[in-house]
C-alpha cells in the first residue's frame, strides 16, 4: 500500500482514477435516463430502478467475488454480516432510491452537486464516533464554508417555495447525502473483511432489501422506453458494480486520500455529461454553491490526514 496523499501516481493510476470518475459520475445521467426525467410515464419507477440496479450489480459483484475465491465470513460471524446488512440497507439502497426519486425532477448535474457536500457531512459526524477524527478549529472553519454552499445551493427560493416538488426533490438529495455519509461512517467501523466481499455483501443486501419496494408498483402500466432500459443496465454494470471493482484495484495500487479527489471531480464530469447529453446548464448561484462546497472540503481536509482505512464510496 503506498502512503497516505497523492505523491506520485504512475500514468495508470490516473487513467484508472479517470475511469472510476466517469463510472461514478455516469450515474447521475443513466439516472435521468432511467426515470425519463420530465416524462415520468416513459421511464421506470424508483422502486423499479433501485432494485434493478442493485441486482444486476449484486449478480456481477458475486461473480466476481466466487470466481477469485474469496473468503467469506462465516454465518456465526454476526458482526461482520451485520456490517454488511445495514450498509446494503442505510448506505446503499436508501441514498440510492431517494437520490433516483428526486432526479424525476432535479437535473443530474444538481444531483451531482448535492452528493459532493457529503464530506463535509462526513467530517461532522465524524467527531461523534472516531477519537482520531475530533473536530478542530481549521475543520470547523471548513464546515462552515461548505454548508454555507449547501444553503446558497438550495437557495432562498427553495425556502419560500417549502413544498414545492422541485424543493421537495433538492430535500431528497441531501437526505441521499447524509445517507450516503452514515453508510461511510458503517464502513469505517465495520470489521475488517476483503473490500471485494465487503462490496458484494452490502450491495447484496441492499438488492434484497430493495425487492419489497416492487410490490407497490404496478407492473401492467410501465411502458418504458428503451433508453430507460438501458439507463438501468448503465448504471448496475458501471456505477454500481465495475466502479466497486476498480475502487478495490486503486485502493491497492495507491490510497484513499487519492481517491478521495473523485469528490471533487466527479460533479464536473456530471455536469460536463448533463450538458452535453441533455443540455443542462446551472445557474450561477449553484456555480458559486459548488465552489463554496470545494473551499469547504479542501479547508477541513487541512487538518490532518485521515488514518482510516479505505472504503468503498457509491454513486
Amino acid at each position: 500500500m503506498t502512503p497516505l496523499g497523492t505523491g506520485k501516481r504512475s500514468p495508470l493510476d490516473w487513467t484508472l482514477f479517470v475511469i472510476l470518475t466517469c463510472l461514478w459520475a455516469s450515474a447521475y445521467p443513466c439516472t435521468r435516463l432511467a426515470v425519463s426525467a420530465g416524462a415520468p410515464e416513459l421511464g421506470l419507477p424508483p422502486e423499479v430502478v433501485t432494485s434493478a440496479r442493485l441486482t444486476l450489480g449484486a449478480i456481477i459483484l458475486l461473480i466476481a467475488a466466487f470466481a477469485t475465491r474469496q473468503t467469506w465470513p462465516p454465518l456465526k460471524d454476526v458482526k461482520r454480516w451485520g456490517a454488511m446488512c445495514v450498509m446494503g440497507l442505510v448506505g446503499t439502497a436508501a441514498p440510492f432510491y431517494v437520490i433516483t426519486t428526486a432526479q424525476k425532477t432535479v437535473d443530474s448535474s444538481l444531483a451531482a452537486l448535492y452528493v459532493a457536500a457529503s464530506p463535509l457531512f462526513v467530517a461532522a459526524l465524524a467527531h461523534f464516533f472516531f477519537k482520531d477524527e475530533r473536530m478542530t478549529w481549521r475543520k470547523a472553519l471548513g464546515l462552515v464554508i461548505g454548508f454555507g454552499g449547501v444553503a446558497i445551493l438550495f437557495g432562498p427560493e427553495a425556502v419560500r417555495g417549502i413544498g414545492s416538488a422541485s424543493t421537495v426533490a433538492q430535500a431528497l438529495c441531501l437526505l441521499g447525502t447524509l445517507f450516503y455519509t452514515i453508510h461511510t461512517i458503517l464502513a469505517r467501523g465495520a470489521p475488517s473483511m476483503p473490500p471485494i466481499v465487503l462490496s458484494a455483501g452490502f450491495v447484496t443486501f441492499g438488492a434484497i432489501s430493495s425487492w419489497f419496494g416492487l410490490i407497490t408498483v404496478d407492473f401492467a402500466s410501465l411502458n418504458p422506453q428503451p433508453s430507460a432500459i438501458l439507463g438501468v443496465i448503465g448504471l448496475g454494470i458501471g456505477p454500481t458494480a465495475l466502479a466497486s471493482m476498480l475502487y478495490m484495484q486503486l485502493v491497492a495500487r495507491t490510497s484513499a486520500t487519492f481517491l478521495s479527489l473523485t469528490g471533487y471531480t466527479i460533479p464536473v464530469v456530471s455536469a460536463l455529461i448533463g450538458f452535453l447529453a441533455f443540455g443542462e446548464v446551472q445557474s450561477w448561484h449553484a456555480i458559486i454553491a459548488f465552489l463554496f462546497i470545494l473551499a469547504g472540503v479542501w479547508v477541513s481536509q487541512q487538518s490532518g490526514k485521515s488514518k482510516s482505512r479505505p472504503v468503498t464510496e457509491d454513486a
